[in-house]
């Protein structure tokens, strides 16, 4: 079942650059990063409960982060969903007509499982539905 807002992830051309606007602009306590291989992305974490923020860029320059950045520039990427049961909120979704962006979750930054609901399914909205790991 979906139990919160897990974050909110920004897209940023300069992972560096957006870590130190959050940091010492706005005052935000920094979490620390992590490269997410799957998904060919370096994140950014920055705690905003009961939410967070994510900064997403791209991992050596690849991935789908990049084709965003050429695309759009920076700025909202997606929005997502905790689940205390992935595989289950998939299967009740896919039974009402979601299409989503892989077939099944993939490993996520923090030990996770995420998996994306493809846009045309929620209004231009890409959705991120994501099973924290055991340690997080």
């Amino acid at each position: 079942m979906i139990t919160a807002l897990d974050h909110i992830a920004i897209a940023v051309p300069d992972l560096e650059k957006a870590i130190k606007r959050f940091m010492e602009d706005f005052g935000l306590d920094f979490e620390g990063t992590e490269d997410v291989v799957a998904a060919k992305t370096s994140t950014a974490f920055f705690p905003v409960p009961p939410t967070s923020i994510e900064l997403v860029h791209p991992l050596n320059g690849e991935g789908p982060i990049a084709g965003y950045l050429e695309k759009k520039g920076g700025g909202l990427h997606h929005i997502c969903f905790r689940s205390d049961n992935i595989e289950e909120d998939v299967e009740r979704l896919k039974a009402k007509g979601y299409q989503f962006l892989g077939d099944a979750p993939t490993p996520g930054a923090h030990g996770s499982k995420v998996i994306f609901i493809h846009p045309r399914s929620c209004d231009g909205v890409l959705v991120e539905i994501n099973q924290p790991g055991e340690a997080h």
